[in-house]
């Protein structure tokens, strides 16, 4: 495991600002209007690039257009391989990148600046990513963020028995698709038994997990025959900001796509409403993944 420290970040005033009414945080980063959309020469992340001038199996590094300021945001690179995807990696792969996850989790969560660390990954263009080259980023923010707060004072716990929307299993890991998801393509990987974050898996616990995203994002891949765009994100316990001693570790993961190459994009009645229309049917989503296993 790699992890470099950028010398020329370029640290973001610190602007947060929030609606008096609706009470939404907005993080105003008027640096990132400046960064790259696409390389110029290359990918800064295949060895001999920019942010990886060695070879390495993983690494991490600061964000050289960080969202926040205070050195809080990296980048982890999953593979030296440009063209691979999360599931080709392998279980063994996969556990390096759980490994390297937790390192720079516990480092974060360690920080008194830091009460909640995000794991994350952007895939594909039609959700913003802009390097193909299979890397996710962490975010620690200095508050717990609304939606983390929510759904783990809410006491979070995954669906027991999700009966037709059951996706996989591996272990003491259940994959699922939630009752009621925003996305039309939405997947829930948890443990079957409460553990707080990714400090508190057990040997046997990550190699488990390894093999689950493993088979989810295969089944994914091969939902429409061609790689899916996603969203990851890791929802481990607060470091701070409260009691989190019920809060249960899970994984998120969701596609815009309603059909091959066809995005759903959140329309106007919803974003004024609050309230979602989701054209997928999760029980039949569900009965396609479990179909591709």
């Amino acid at each position: 495991m790699q992890g470099m420290e950028s010398n020329d970040q370029r640290s973001p005033s610190t602007d947060v600002r929030i609606d008096a009414f609706l009470g939404t945080v907005v993080h105003v980063v008027g640096n990132r209007q400046a960064r790259p959309n696409l390389p110029s020469v290359g990918c800064p992340f295949c060895p001999g690039g920019l942010e990886a001038p060695d070879s390495y199996d993983v690494r991490w590094f600061e964000n050289r257009w960080p969202a926040m300021p205070n050195h809080r945001c990296e980048v982890v690179l999953y593979t030296p391989r440009h063209d691979a995807t999360f599931w080709s990696l392998g279980a063994s792969g996969v556990r390096k990148v759980i490994d390297l996850w937790t390192e720079r989790s516990v480092r974060l969560n360690a920080r008194d600046d830091v009460q909640f660390v995000l794991v994350f990954e952007n895939r594909g263009a039609d959700v913003g990513a802009t390097i193909a080259h299979p890397h996710g980023q962490i975010y620690a923010y200095d508050h717990v963020p609304d939606r983390p707060r929510r759904v783990f004072a809410a006491g979070w716990q995954p669906d027991a028995a999700p009966g037709d929307r059951a996706v996989a299993a591996h272990g003491d890991w259940s994959a699922y698709v939630p009752e009621a998801p925003t996305y039309p393509v939405a997947v829930t990987i948890a443990p079957t038994e409460r553990v707080a974050n990714l400090e508190a898996l057990s040997e046997r616990a990550r190699d488990e997990l390894a093999a689950m995203l493993v088979d989810v994002f295969t089944r994914l891949d091969s939902l429409y025959e061609q790689p899916l765009p996603y969203m990851m994100w890791l929802m481990q316990s607060p470091s701070g900001g409260g009691d989190w001693s019920g809060a249960w570790f899970h994984i998120e993961i969701v596609s815009p796509w309603r059909a091959a190459g066809v995005p759903r994009f959140i329309a106007a009645a919803e974003v004024a409403g609050g309230e979602f229309f989701n054209p997928v049917i999760p029980e039949v989503l569900a009965e396609q993944l479990r179909a591709l296993g």
